[in-house]
């Protein structure tokens, strides 16, 4: 284990490595499994919404190898859950940490350069 990186147990005893701020080390170890387990230490529980955002941002960085600007993410979410939960404080509901910083750690992405 590399100096910086920890574990986070799953069933039956495998690991996964995350780095100081509970992001994956390796994307390719992502599963909706492990998005839940994230998510219950970020003290949330998913729902429908959460998993639109979830896998737009996987699609988005699958593309273009970086996390969308937010307004991208609004205008999309608009077509998916339409405009009433498409909006900035939804999404900061469904979200409370930042909704990309949040999203990202959830979808097995890297944590946003734009993090502080």
């Amino acid at each position: 284990m590399i100096e910086g990186e920890w574990r986070l147990f799953i069933d039956k005893g495998k690991e996964i490595l995350i780095d100081e701020y509970g992001y994956l080390v390796h994307a390719a170890d992502w599963h909706e499994k492990i998005a839940t387990i994230i998510a219950k230490k970020e003290k949330l529980v998913l729902i429908k919404d959460h998993w639109h955002v979830i896998y737009f941002l996987r699609n988005f960085y699958q593309q273009y190898h970086k996390t969308p600007p937010i307004r991208v993410l609004v205008n999309q979410l608009v077509v998916q859950i339409g405009p009433k939960k498409a909006s900035s404080i939804y999404l900061n509901n469904l979200f409370p940490k930042g909704v990309l910083q949040q999203a990202s750690k959830l979808a097995g992405l890297p944590r946003p350069g734009r993090c502080m």
